[in-house]
Protein backbone atom coordinates (compact mmCIF):
# COMPACT_ATOMS: atom_id res chain seq x y z
CA UNK A 1 0.00 0.00 0.00
CA UNK A 2 1.25 3.48 -0.89
CA UNK A 3 0.62 6.55 1.36
CA UNK A 4 -1.09 9.10 -0.91
CA UNK A 5 -1.94 12.68 -0.06
CA UNK A 6 -5.13 14.36 -1.28
CA UNK A 7 -5.84 18.08 -0.91
CA UNK A 8 -8.87 20.32 -1.38
CA UNK A 9 -7.54 23.92 -1.57
CA UNK A 10 -10.80 25.82 -2.11
CA UNK A 11 -12.14 26.16 1.43
CA UNK A 12 -15.32 25.02 3.11
CA UNK A 13 -16.64 24.13 6.55
CA UNK A 14 -16.66 20.32 6.28
CA UNK A 15 -14.76 18.44 3.59
CA UNK A 16 -14.78 14.66 3.00
CA UNK A 17 -12.97 12.45 0.49
CA UNK A 18 -14.60 9.49 -1.23
CA UNK A 19 -13.68 7.38 -4.20
CA UNK A 20 -13.34 4.01 -5.81
CA UNK A 21 -10.94 3.02 -3.00
CA UNK A 22 -13.81 3.43 -0.48
CA UNK A 23 -16.33 1.90 -2.91
CA UNK A 24 -17.99 5.36 -2.84
CA UNK A 25 -19.79 4.37 0.37
CA UNK A 26 -17.37 5.69 3.01
CA UNK A 27 -16.59 9.40 3.34
CA UNK A 28 -13.15 10.07 4.80
CA UNK A 29 -12.90 13.35 6.78
CA UNK A 30 -10.29 15.83 5.59
CA UNK A 31 -8.53 18.13 8.06
CA UNK A 32 -7.42 21.76 7.58
CA UNK A 33 -3.73 22.27 6.88
CA UNK A 34 -2.03 24.15 9.69
CA UNK A 35 -1.71 27.83 8.88
CA UNK A 36 -4.35 27.76 6.13
CA UNK A 37 -8.11 28.22 6.34
CA UNK A 38 -8.63 27.10 2.73
CA UNK A 39 -6.64 23.88 2.31
CA UNK A 40 -7.94 20.51 3.58
CA UNK A 41 -5.94 17.29 3.32
CA UNK A 42 -6.18 13.56 3.89
CA UNK A 43 -3.61 10.78 3.55
CA UNK A 44 -4.79 7.35 2.42
CA UNK A 45 -2.96 4.05 1.91
CA UNK A 46 -3.84 3.00 -1.63
CA UNK A 47 -2.99 0.04 -3.77
CA UNK A 48 -0.96 0.81 -6.89
CA UNK A 49 -3.07 1.64 -9.92
CA UNK A 50 -5.72 4.10 -11.04
CA UNK A 51 -8.26 5.42 -8.53
CA UNK A 52 -11.19 7.78 -9.05
CA UNK A 53 -12.24 10.18 -6.32
CA UNK A 54 -14.30 13.24 -5.48
CA UNK A 55 -14.77 15.71 -2.63
CA UNK A 56 -17.90 16.23 -0.54
CA UNK A 57 -17.76 19.90 0.46
CA UNK A 58 -20.47 21.16 2.82
CA UNK A 59 -22.81 18.45 1.58
CA UNK A 60 -22.14 19.05 -2.14
CA UNK A 61 -20.07 16.80 -4.42
CA UNK A 62 -17.24 18.85 -5.95
CA UNK A 63 -14.59 18.22 -8.59
CA UNK A 64 -11.08 19.74 -8.56
CA UNK A 65 -10.78 21.08 -12.09
CA UNK A 66 -7.06 21.70 -11.63
CA UNK A 67 -6.40 17.96 -11.42
CA UNK A 68 -7.04 15.27 -14.10
CA UNK A 69 -10.56 13.95 -14.36
CA UNK A 70 -12.45 11.45 -16.48
CA UNK A 71 -15.99 10.27 -17.12
CA UNK A 72 -16.84 6.87 -15.66
CA UNK A 73 -19.12 4.20 -17.13
CA UNK A 74 -22.15 5.83 -15.51
CA UNK A 75 -21.52 9.23 -17.04
CA UNK A 76 -20.18 10.76 -13.79
CA UNK A 77 -17.16 13.07 -13.96
CA UNK A 78 -14.55 12.21 -11.29
CA UNK A 79 -10.96 13.14 -10.53
CA UNK A 80 -8.44 10.37 -11.18
CA UNK A 81 -5.03 9.53 -9.76
CA UNK A 82 -2.34 7.01 -10.67
CA UNK A 83 -0.64 5.46 -7.65
CA UNK A 84 2.70 3.82 -8.42
CA UNK A 85 4.56 1.25 -6.37
CA UNK A 86 7.26 2.64 -4.11
CA UNK A 87 10.75 2.01 -5.44
CA UNK A 88 13.18 1.41 -2.56
CA UNK A 89 16.05 3.06 -4.37
CA UNK A 90 18.94 4.53 -2.38
CA UNK A 91 17.80 8.04 -3.33
CA UNK A 92 14.58 7.53 -1.38
CA UNK A 93 16.52 6.52 1.74
CA UNK A 94 18.67 9.64 1.67
CA UNK A 95 17.59 12.55 3.85
CA UNK A 96 17.35 15.02 0.99
CA UNK A 97 14.39 17.42 1.16
CA UNK A 98 11.45 16.67 -1.10
CA UNK A 99 10.66 19.20 -3.82
CA UNK A 100 8.30 21.86 -2.51
CA UNK A 101 4.62 21.48 -3.31
CA UNK A 102 1.99 24.12 -3.24
CA UNK A 103 -1.24 23.67 -1.30
CA UNK A 104 -3.03 23.07 -4.57
CA UNK A 105 -0.91 20.05 -5.54
CA UNK A 106 -2.05 16.47 -5.01
CA UNK A 107 0.96 14.20 -5.52
CA UNK A 108 2.30 16.18 -8.44
CA UNK A 109 4.75 13.50 -9.49
CA UNK A 110 2.03 10.93 -9.94
CA UNK A 111 -0.16 13.38 -11.83
CA UNK A 112 2.63 14.45 -14.19
CA UNK A 113 3.34 10.83 -15.06
CA UNK A 114 -0.38 10.09 -15.30
CA UNK A 115 -0.79 12.71 -18.00
CA UNK A 116 1.91 11.12 -20.13
CA UNK A 117 0.97 7.49 -19.46
CA UNK A 118 -2.79 7.64 -19.81
CA UNK A 119 -2.98 9.33 -23.17
CA UNK A 120 -6.76 9.85 -23.04
CA UNK A 121 -6.82 11.76 -19.73
CA UNK A 122 -6.93 15.51 -20.13
CA UNK A 123 -7.29 18.56 -17.90
CA UNK A 124 -10.24 19.71 -19.96
CA UNK A 125 -13.49 17.81 -19.59
CA UNK A 126 -13.57 14.84 -21.92
CA UNK A 127 -17.35 14.85 -22.00
CA UNK A 128 -18.73 16.48 -25.11
CA UNK A 129 -22.33 17.09 -26.09
CA UNK A 130 -23.88 17.81 -29.45
CA UNK A 131 -26.80 20.01 -30.34
CA UNK A 132 -28.82 16.88 -31.10
CA UNK A 133 -28.18 15.56 -27.57
CA UNK A 134 -29.33 18.89 -26.15
CA UNK A 135 -32.48 18.72 -28.27
CA UNK A 136 -33.15 15.15 -27.11
CA UNK A 137 -32.73 16.16 -23.47
CA UNK A 138 -35.04 19.14 -23.88
CA UNK A 139 -37.75 17.05 -25.57
CA UNK A 140 -37.68 14.43 -22.82
CA UNK A 141 -37.79 17.10 -20.14
CA UNK A 142 -40.62 18.89 -21.94
CA UNK A 143 -42.67 15.70 -22.00
CA UNK A 144 -42.23 15.25 -18.25
CA UNK A 145 -43.13 18.85 -17.38
CA UNK A 146 -46.11 18.85 -19.77
CA UNK A 147 -47.59 15.73 -18.20
CA UNK A 148 -47.18 16.91 -14.58
CA UNK A 149 -49.25 19.69 -13.03
CA UNK A 150 -48.87 22.29 -10.30
CA UNK A 151 -50.42 19.77 -7.90
CA UNK A 152 -46.95 18.19 -7.75
CA UNK A 153 -45.65 21.33 -6.01
CA UNK A 154 -48.20 21.30 -3.19
CA UNK A 155 -46.63 20.15 0.09
CA UNK A 156 -48.31 17.54 2.25
CA UNK A 157 -48.59 20.14 5.00
CA UNK A 158 -47.40 23.67 5.56
CA UNK A 159 -48.50 27.27 5.77
CA UNK A 160 -48.77 30.17 3.37
CA UNK A 161 -48.31 33.83 4.23
CA UNK A 162 -50.26 36.81 2.95
CA UNK A 163 -50.55 40.42 4.13
CA UNK A 164 -53.72 42.49 4.18
CA UNK A 165 -53.88 45.29 1.64
CA UNK A 166 -54.58 47.73 4.49
CA UNK A 167 -51.39 46.84 6.38
CA UNK A 168 -48.75 49.63 6.52
CA UNK A 169 -45.86 48.95 4.15
CA UNK A 170 -43.30 49.14 6.96
CA UNK A 171 -45.03 46.34 8.85
CA UNK A 172 -45.39 44.30 5.66
CA UNK A 173 -41.67 44.47 4.93
CA UNK A 174 -40.95 43.61 8.56
CA UNK A 175 -43.07 40.47 8.12
CA UNK A 176 -41.12 39.61 4.97
CA UNK A 177 -37.84 40.02 6.84
CA UNK A 178 -38.96 37.96 9.84
CA UNK A 179 -40.22 35.13 7.60
CA UNK A 180 -37.29 35.27 5.19
CA UNK A 181 -39.53 36.03 2.21
CA UNK A 182 -38.55 37.95 -0.92
CA UNK A 183 -42.18 37.98 -2.13
CA UNK A 184 -45.46 37.94 -0.23
CA UNK A 185 -49.05 37.87 -1.57
CA UNK A 186 -51.45 40.74 -0.82
CA UNK A 187 -54.95 39.80 0.33
CA UNK A 188 -57.94 42.09 -0.30
CA UNK A 189 -60.56 41.10 2.27
CA UNK A 190 -63.25 43.28 0.70
CA UNK A 191 -62.98 41.25 -2.54
CA UNK A 192 -62.15 37.95 -0.89
CA UNK A 193 -59.15 37.33 -3.14
CA UNK A 194 -55.47 38.01 -3.71
CA UNK A 195 -54.94 41.37 -5.35
CA UNK A 196 -51.20 41.37 -6.01
CA UNK A 197 -47.72 40.66 -4.72
CA UNK A 198 -45.39 42.74 -2.56
CA UNK A 199 -41.73 42.22 -3.43
CA UNK A 200 -38.31 43.41 -2.38
CA UNK A 201 -38.32 45.48 -5.58
CA UNK A 202 -41.15 47.53 -4.04
CA UNK A 203 -38.90 48.32 -1.11
CA UNK A 204 -36.12 49.38 -3.49
CA UNK A 205 -38.52 51.79 -5.20
CA UNK A 206 -39.64 53.10 -1.80
CA UNK A 207 -36.04 53.76 -0.80
CA UNK A 208 -35.44 55.58 -4.06
CA UNK A 209 -38.58 57.67 -3.49
CA UNK A 210 -37.45 58.54 0.02
CA UNK A 211 -34.10 59.51 -1.48
CA UNK A 212 -35.87 61.79 -3.98
CA UNK A 213 -37.94 63.39 -1.17
CA UNK A 214 -41.32 62.60 -2.67
CA UNK A 215 -43.93 63.97 -0.20
CA UNK A 216 -46.16 60.93 -0.75
CA UNK A 217 -43.56 58.79 1.04
CA UNK A 218 -42.20 61.06 3.72
CA UNK A 219 -40.28 58.92 6.18
CA UNK A 220 -42.71 59.27 9.07
CA UNK A 221 -45.63 58.32 6.82
CA UNK A 222 -44.29 54.81 6.33
CA UNK A 223 -45.62 54.00 9.79
CA UNK A 224 -49.17 54.48 8.49
CA UNK A 225 -48.81 54.27 4.70
CA UNK A 226 -50.88 51.19 3.68
CA UNK A 227 -49.92 48.75 0.92
CA UNK A 228 -52.97 49.78 -1.09
CA UNK A 229 -51.87 53.42 -1.15
CA UNK A 230 -48.38 52.39 -2.25
CA UNK A 231 -49.66 50.18 -5.05
CA UNK A 232 -52.06 52.93 -6.20
CA UNK A 233 -49.28 55.49 -6.15
CA UNK A 234 -46.70 53.50 -8.08
CA UNK A 235 -47.85 55.07 -11.34
CA UNK A 236 -46.08 58.26 -10.20
CA UNK A 237 -42.82 56.48 -10.80
CA UNK A 238 -43.66 56.11 -14.51
CA UNK A 239 -43.08 59.61 -15.84
CA UNK A 240 -42.23 60.76 -19.33
CA UNK A 241 -39.20 62.88 -19.96
CA UNK A 242 -41.34 66.00 -20.40
CA UNK A 243 -42.77 65.56 -16.91
CA UNK A 244 -46.20 64.30 -17.99
CA UNK A 245 -47.57 61.37 -16.03
CA UNK A 246 -48.31 58.23 -17.96
CA UNK A 247 -51.58 56.38 -17.37
CA UNK A 248 -51.33 53.99 -14.41
CA UNK A 249 -50.00 50.57 -15.29
CA UNK A 250 -52.11 48.00 -13.49
CA UNK A 251 -50.96 44.50 -14.37
CA UNK A 252 -53.50 41.89 -13.30
CA UNK A 253 -52.39 39.35 -10.72
CA UNK A 254 -50.44 36.57 -12.40
CA UNK A 255 -51.66 33.25 -11.06
CA UNK A 256 -52.09 29.58 -12.02
CA UNK A 257 -54.57 26.86 -11.21
CA UNK A 258 -53.50 23.50 -9.76
CA UNK A 259 -54.28 21.83 -13.11
CA UNK A 260 -51.73 23.88 -15.08
CA UNK A 261 -48.70 21.91 -16.30
CA UNK A 262 -45.33 22.49 -14.67
CA UNK A 263 -43.99 23.58 -18.05
CA UNK A 264 -46.59 26.36 -18.27
CA UNK A 265 -45.88 27.39 -14.67
CA UNK A 266 -42.16 27.72 -15.45
CA UNK A 267 -42.82 29.67 -18.65
CA UNK A 268 -45.22 32.03 -16.85
CA UNK A 269 -42.55 32.81 -14.26
CA UNK A 270 -39.85 33.34 -16.88
CA UNK A 271 -41.91 35.39 -19.34
CA UNK A 272 -43.24 37.73 -16.65
CA UNK A 273 -39.83 38.04 -14.94
CA UNK A 274 -41.21 37.13 -11.53
CA UNK A 275 -39.85 34.78 -8.88
CA UNK A 276 -43.07 33.12 -7.73
CA UNK A 277 -46.66 32.68 -8.84
CA UNK A 278 -49.59 31.83 -6.54
CA UNK A 279 -51.47 28.57 -7.10
CA UNK A 280 -55.14 29.41 -6.66
CA UNK A 281 -58.13 27.09 -6.77
CA UNK A 282 -61.31 28.87 -7.88
CA UNK A 283 -64.88 27.70 -7.46
CA UNK A 284 -66.94 26.76 -10.51
CA UNK A 285 -68.05 30.34 -11.14
CA UNK A 286 -64.94 32.01 -9.78
CA UNK A 287 -66.80 33.50 -6.82
CA UNK A 288 -64.52 31.96 -4.23
CA UNK A 289 -60.74 31.61 -4.34
CA UNK A 290 -58.55 29.34 -2.26
CA UNK A 291 -54.88 30.27 -2.05
CA UNK A 292 -53.00 26.96 -1.96
CA UNK A 293 -49.30 27.59 -2.42
CA UNK A 294 -46.63 29.74 -4.06
CA UNK A 295 -45.07 28.03 -7.07
CA UNK A 296 -41.43 28.85 -7.70
CA UNK A 297 -38.62 27.64 -9.91
CA UNK A 298 -36.70 25.87 -7.10
CA UNK A 299 -39.75 23.68 -6.48
CA UNK A 300 -39.93 22.68 -10.14
CA UNK A 301 -36.18 22.10 -10.21
CA UNK A 302 -36.39 19.84 -7.16
CA UNK A 303 -39.09 17.81 -8.92
CA UNK A 304 -36.88 17.45 -12.03
CA UNK A 305 -33.84 16.40 -9.98
CA UNK A 306 -35.87 13.87 -8.00
CA UNK A 307 -37.15 12.32 -11.24
CA UNK A 308 -33.80 12.06 -13.04
CA UNK A 309 -31.39 11.68 -10.10
CA UNK A 310 -31.03 7.92 -10.51
CA UNK A 311 -31.10 7.93 -14.30
CA UNK A 312 -29.03 10.95 -15.37
CA UNK A 313 -28.22 9.28 -18.68
CA UNK A 314 -31.82 9.92 -19.73
CA UNK A 315 -30.90 13.59 -20.14
CA UNK A 316 -27.45 13.62 -21.78
CA UNK A 317 -26.65 17.22 -20.84
CA UNK A 318 -26.97 16.66 -17.06
CA UNK A 319 -23.37 15.43 -16.67
CA UNK A 320 -21.82 18.22 -18.75
CA UNK A 321 -19.76 20.95 -17.04
CA UNK A 322 -21.74 24.20 -16.97
CA UNK A 323 -18.77 26.01 -18.50
CA UNK A 324 -19.42 24.02 -21.69
CA UNK A 325 -23.13 24.84 -21.91
CA UNK A 326 -24.81 28.01 -23.24
CA UNK A 327 -26.19 29.27 -19.96
CA UNK A 328 -25.26 31.87 -17.34
CA UNK A 329 -23.78 35.36 -17.38
CA UNK A 330 -20.00 35.48 -17.77
CA UNK A 331 -17.13 37.93 -17.59
CA UNK A 332 -15.91 38.99 -21.08
CA UNK A 333 -12.43 37.53 -20.62
CA UNK A 334 -13.79 34.03 -19.95
CA UNK A 335 -14.55 33.63 -23.64
CA UNK A 336 -18.13 32.41 -23.21
CA UNK A 337 -20.50 34.29 -25.50
CA UNK A 338 -23.72 35.47 -23.87
CA UNK A 339 -26.33 38.16 -24.20
CA UNK A 340 -25.65 39.84 -20.86
CA UNK A 341 -22.66 41.57 -19.33
CA UNK A 342 -21.52 40.41 -15.89
CA UNK A 343 -22.00 43.26 -13.43
CA UNK A 344 -19.94 43.67 -10.26
CA UNK A 345 -19.35 46.49 -7.76
CA UNK A 346 -16.61 47.26 -5.27
CA UNK A 347 -17.13 47.86 -1.52
CA UNK A 348 -16.67 51.63 -1.80
CA UNK A 349 -19.39 52.02 -4.48
CA UNK A 350 -22.51 53.89 -3.32
CA UNK A 351 -25.61 51.89 -2.42
CA UNK A 352 -27.58 53.88 -5.00
CA UNK A 353 -25.53 52.37 -7.85
CA UNK A 354 -26.32 48.83 -6.69
CA UNK A 355 -30.04 49.58 -6.34
CA UNK A 356 -30.10 51.09 -9.83
CA UNK A 357 -28.49 47.94 -11.24
CA UNK A 358 -30.90 45.64 -9.39
CA UNK A 359 -33.88 47.48 -10.86
CA UNK A 360 -32.71 48.59 -14.31
CA UNK A 361 -30.59 45.56 -15.24
CA UNK A 362 -33.26 43.14 -13.95
CA UNK A 363 -30.72 41.16 -11.93
CA UNK A 364 -31.35 39.60 -8.53
CA UNK A 365 -27.83 39.84 -7.13
CA UNK A 366 -24.57 41.72 -7.63
CA UNK A 367 -21.17 40.28 -6.64
CA UNK A 368 -18.98 42.59 -4.58
CA UNK A 369 -15.34 42.24 -5.57
CA UNK A 370 -11.95 43.67 -4.69
CA UNK A 371 -9.64 45.49 -7.08
CA UNK A 372 -8.58 42.19 -8.66
CA UNK A 373 -12.14 41.03 -9.26
CA UNK A 374 -12.02 38.45 -6.45
CA UNK A 375 -15.24 37.69 -4.61
CA UNK A 376 -15.77 39.42 -1.25
CA UNK A 377 -19.55 39.26 -0.81
CA UNK A 378 -22.78 39.85 -2.67
CA UNK A 379 -25.76 42.19 -2.41
CA UNK A 380 -29.15 40.87 -3.46
CA UNK A 381 -32.75 42.01 -3.62
CA UNK A 382 -33.57 39.94 -0.56
CA UNK A 383 -31.04 41.94 1.46
CA UNK A 384 -33.22 45.01 1.01
CA UNK A 385 -35.89 43.78 3.41
CA UNK A 386 -33.24 43.56 6.16
CA UNK A 387 -33.26 47.36 6.22
CA UNK A 388 -36.84 47.26 7.49
CA UNK A 389 -35.63 45.98 10.85
CA UNK A 390 -35.43 48.86 13.29
CA UNK A 391 -36.12 51.34 10.45
CA UNK A 392 -32.52 51.02 9.29
CA UNK A 393 -33.55 52.56 5.95
CA UNK A 394 -34.18 55.87 7.75
CA UNK A 395 -30.49 56.18 8.62
CA UNK A 396 -29.00 55.75 5.16
CA UNK A 397 -28.34 58.11 2.27
CA UNK A 398 -28.22 56.22 -0.98
CA UNK A 399 -25.45 58.34 -2.52
CA UNK A 400 -23.40 58.47 0.67
CA UNK A 401 -23.82 54.99 2.11
CA UNK A 402 -21.24 52.62 0.64
CA UNK A 403 -21.84 48.97 -0.18
CA UNK A 404 -19.60 48.05 2.74
CA UNK A 405 -21.73 50.10 5.13
CA UNK A 406 -24.95 48.68 3.69
CA UNK A 407 -23.66 45.12 4.17
CA UNK A 408 -22.82 45.91 7.79
CA UNK A 409 -26.49 46.84 8.28
CA UNK A 410 -27.54 43.57 6.62
CA UNK A 411 -25.22 41.52 8.85
CA UNK A 412 -26.40 43.42 11.91
CA UNK A 413 -30.01 42.57 11.05
CA UNK A 414 -29.46 38.94 10.06
CA UNK A 415 -26.76 37.96 12.52
CA UNK A 416 -23.84 35.62 11.80
CA UNK A 417 -25.80 32.33 11.74
CA UNK A 418 -26.57 32.32 8.02
CA UNK A 419 -23.53 34.29 6.88
CA UNK A 420 -21.99 31.22 5.22
CA UNK A 421 -25.05 30.89 2.96
CA UNK A 422 -24.72 34.36 1.47
CA UNK A 423 -22.14 33.64 -1.22
CA UNK A 424 -22.92 30.29 -2.79
CA UNK A 425 -20.19 29.51 -5.32
CA UNK A 426 -19.43 26.90 -7.94
CA UNK A 427 -16.80 26.08 -10.55
CA UNK A 428 -17.07 25.96 -14.32
CA UNK A 429 -16.30 22.25 -14.12
CA UNK A 430 -19.35 21.49 -11.94
CA UNK A 431 -21.94 19.41 -13.78
CA UNK A 432 -25.34 20.79 -14.72
CA UNK A 433 -26.96 18.20 -12.43
CA UNK A 434 -24.82 19.44 -9.54
CA UNK A 435 -25.88 23.03 -10.24
CA UNK A 436 -29.55 22.04 -10.49
CA UNK A 437 -29.40 20.12 -7.21
CA UNK A 438 -27.98 23.15 -5.41
CA UNK A 439 -30.39 25.64 -6.98
CA UNK A 440 -33.34 23.47 -5.95
CA UNK A 441 -32.74 24.80 -2.42
CA UNK A 442 -35.09 27.84 -2.10
CA UNK A 443 -32.41 29.68 -0.10
CA UNK A 444 -29.93 29.45 -3.01
CA UNK A 445 -31.20 31.73 -5.75
CA UNK A 446 -27.99 31.93 -7.77
CA UNK A 447 -24.43 30.54 -7.84
CA UNK A 448 -21.39 32.73 -8.35
CA UNK A 449 -18.82 31.04 -10.59
CA UNK A 450 -15.31 31.58 -9.26
CA UNK A 451 -11.82 30.71 -10.42
CA UNK A 452 -10.28 27.97 -8.25
CA UNK A 453 -7.80 29.32 -5.75
CA UNK A 454 -8.03 33.05 -6.51
CA UNK A 455 -11.84 33.29 -6.13
CA UNK A 456 -11.91 35.68 -9.08
CA UNK A 457 -15.51 36.04 -10.23
CA UNK A 458 -16.01 34.45 -13.65
CA UNK A 459 -19.79 34.46 -13.92
CA UNK A 460 -23.19 33.93 -12.35
CA UNK A 461 -25.68 31.12 -12.93
CA UNK A 462 -29.21 31.92 -11.82
CA UNK A 463 -32.41 29.93 -11.68
CA UNK A 464 -33.76 31.71 -14.73
CA UNK A 465 -30.54 30.92 -16.63
CA UNK A 466 -30.97 27.22 -15.94
CA UNK A 467 -34.65 27.16 -16.92
CA UNK A 468 -34.14 29.20 -20.07
CA UNK A 469 -31.57 26.59 -21.09
CA UNK A 470 -33.66 23.59 -20.05
CA UNK A 471 -36.76 24.78 -21.87
CA UNK A 472 -34.89 26.11 -24.87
Amino acid sequence: MVPTRFAWPYGGRQVFLSGSFTRWTEHLPMTPVEGSSMVFQAICNLAPGYHQYKFLVDGVWRLDENQPYVTDEYGMVNNIILVKELELAPSILRSEPFPSKSGMDVDNGNFQQLASLSGGIQREPVLQISESDIDVSRRRLSILLSRCTAYELLPDSGKVFAVDVKLPVKQAFHVMYEQGLAVIPIWDDSKGQLSGMLTSSDFILILKELHNNVPMLANEELEMHPILAWKEGKFQLHRKSDGAIQPPFRRPLIQVSPQVSLKDVAWKILQNKISTVPIIHSSQYGLCQQFLHLACLPGILKYICRHFRHSPGTLPFLQNPVGRLPLGTWAPDIGIVNAYQLTTVQPNAPLSSALDLLVEAHVSSIPIVDGNGCLLDQFSRSDITSLAKGSAYAHIRLDETSMHQALLLVYKANGPLNAHKRCQTCLRSDSLLNIMERLSDPEVRRLIVIEPGSKRVEGIISLSDVFNFLLG
